[in-house]
């Protein structure tokens, strides 16, 4: 059955098209385009050429974003297991270019879940810097969390929080931040139809308030010379041009800057946005559809024509211009003076940690204990008003029980030293028994609903270092002290990603001689890594999560 499009907004795109419309409605005769992007962190492009099992075709503005044949299916191979590239709209990979992350930056990305964007931010941070990557609904984070751990992502802090909140706590502190914004979502419609159903249910104008107060609260939480990327998946001028421009207005410490790679893309319609301008003053805004009254409006205030001609070098992605869907994507450079980004490099030099003696520490009575089903359930408090404590760093205030801080420092380090080749570096949080490594401080952590503080890499128990799945999914094959390689055209990969037991003879054990074949092992599909198992006698336990299993 054809798209049913809805006709005032088929009439409106008439309206603003003109000439273009025919083209742009021939698009929705075609089949959306499908893209893997390739995740550098487990994998260079130029090694992923020599591997592919798809024929590729490279798309124009992302480097290591790749058009696959319609049918072929990226996400049933084992290297999509092994987070070897991320399945990702084509034009969703365009705004994190347009952000030019650098190793040691300082990212949010601060709508954030599934996780497309965070983890192409993530693979250009190349584990420098910092990512705190956040979504305001609870639901999305899980799939935002899981995927920070598939693609081996060390050097994130996942939260579940408002803008306000976070700026509490981070105020001038990133010098990057991404804001693919909440939207009407038109430039989805041929990709998801019920968005197209939806549409009559979005208040364009609605959607334009809430996208102003976020861009508002941004600007707070933006270092002196650092960089916005406002984007959205929508062609309503209100949601795109004219929301920039009541930004511009109201900071005029910020300049928009046309796109490195603006040659792809078509340019803003700040003449769209005049019309828009017009309309409201008249009291109507036809153009989204809607009749609106500004005389009762509080919230309108006229924008300047000098921001709405800035949004001329904004972009357009549209999908009878581009192999892609709609969207719109802004560069808001802030014109203060940079101050140079500290590098912050996930491992570093051999640890002097302690854990403080409240690494037992139980949630309190009203949290959720952390789920053992879903690795992603970490959480403070829950907005008692009082300062987060179901949370502990390493704490440099020793503990007082000397003895039992060094057996927790001990628990660690033995098992570091028996199956790893790994140093640590960062923050220790400990919640529950669970360890993570945080690029952050915990102080910056109190009061936030926070969902992963950091990289997992384990728990402890009874004296026990359990490691994580997140711990096996970041590691390179030189990092572990065993390694088992699957080949990937092989049942027996299928069979591990499956949670099958494996028959494993010792020789297949990889090793330094002096390491005895008995324990974990670092499960590899080609060379990559997928998981842990445990090795004995022959046999291989698998340690593969029941909820990531091949289906």
């Amino acid at each position: 059955m054809a798209l049913q499009l809805p006709p005032l907004f088929v009439q409106r795109m008439q309206d603003l098209l003109g000439d273009e419309f025919q083209s742009f409605m021939d698009s929705y005769q075609q089949s959306p385009h499908a893209g893997i992007r390739i995740n550098t962190l487990k994998i260079t492009d130029q090694d992923f050429q020599h591997i592919t099992p798809f024929a590729l075709r490279p798309i124009p503005w992302c480097p290591t974003g790749y058009y696959v044949e319609e049918g072929t299916r990226p996400g049933k191979h084992p290297y999509y297991h092994a987070g070897l590239y991320y399945i990702q709209e084509p034009s969703a990979m365009a705004p994190v270019e347009a952000l030019d992350v650098q190793p040691g930056d300082r990212v949010l990305d601060l709508c954030a879940a599934p996780g497309g964007k965070s983890t192409q931010i993530a693979a250009a941070l190349q584990g420098q810097g910092i990512l705190v990557t956040n979504d305001i609904s609870a639901d999305r984070t899980k799939a935002l969390a899981k995927n920070m751990e598939l693609y081996g992502v060390r050097n994130a802090v996942v939260l579940n929080e408002t803008p306000e909140h976070i700026a509490e706590q981070f105020a001038g502190f990133f010098n990057k931040i991404l804001v693919d914004a909440p939207c009407s979502g038109e430039g989805m419609f041929r990709k998801d139809e019920d968005m197209a159903r939806q549409w009559v249910n979005h208040s364009v104008e609605r959607c334009a308030m809430m996208q102003q107060d976020i861009l508002n609260i941004v600007a707070k939480m933006l270092a002196p010379g650092g960089r916005v990327v406002y984007s959205t998946c929508t062609f309503a001028p209100e949601e795109n041009e004219r929301s920039i421009a009541v930004f511009l207005d109201q900071h005029a410490e910020f300049q928009v800057t046309p796109l490195q790679n603006a040659e792809h893309f078509a340019p803003g319609h700040s003449d769209w946005a005049q019309q828009v301008e017009h309309e409201l003053q008249a009291g109507t805004s036809m153009l989204s559809g809607t009749a609106l009254d500004v005389d009762h409006n509080e919230s309108y205030q006229p924008v300047s024509t000098a921001s709405l001609e800035q949004t001329a070098h904004s972009a357009r992605l549209w999908p009878h211009l581009i192999e892609g869907e709609g969207h719109y994507i802004c560069v808001l450079d802030h014109q203060g003076e940079a101050e140079p980004v500290a590098n912050h490099p996930v491992m570093n030099i051999n640890p002097q940690f302690t854990f403080s003696k409240t690494y037992t520490d139980k949630p309190k009575r009203a949290e959720k204990r952390p789920s053992t089903k879903d690795q992603h359930d970490w959480k403070s408090d829950r907005r008692s008003g009082k300062k987060s404590k179901d949370y502990r760093s390493d704490a440099k205030t020793p503990s007082s029980d000397h003895n039992e801080s060094l057996s927790m420092t001990e628990v660690i380090q033995e098992f570091t030293d028996r199956e790893l080749n790994l140093v640590w570096s960062q923050n220790w949080i400990h919640f529950g028994g669970r360890i993570y490594q945080s690029p952050i401080t915990e102080q910056q952590l109190k009061g936030l609903k926070v969902v992963r503080p950091g990289w997992f890499v384990g728990t402890i128990k009874n004296g026990r270092f359990t490691p994580s799945h997140a711990l096996a999914t970041a590691l390179q094959t030189t990092e572990a002290k065993r390694c088992i390689q699957l080949q990937s055209n092989t049942t027996e990969a299928i069979s591990y990603l499956k949670g099958e037991t494996l028959t494993i003879e010792e020789q297949r054990v990889e090793r330094a001689t002096d390491i005895p074949p008995k324990g974990y092992v670092l499960v590899c599909i080609d060379g990559y890594s997928v998981g842990w198992g445990k090795w004995l006698e022959g046999m291989l336990k698998n340690e593969y999560p029941a909820g990531w299993r091949w289906t």
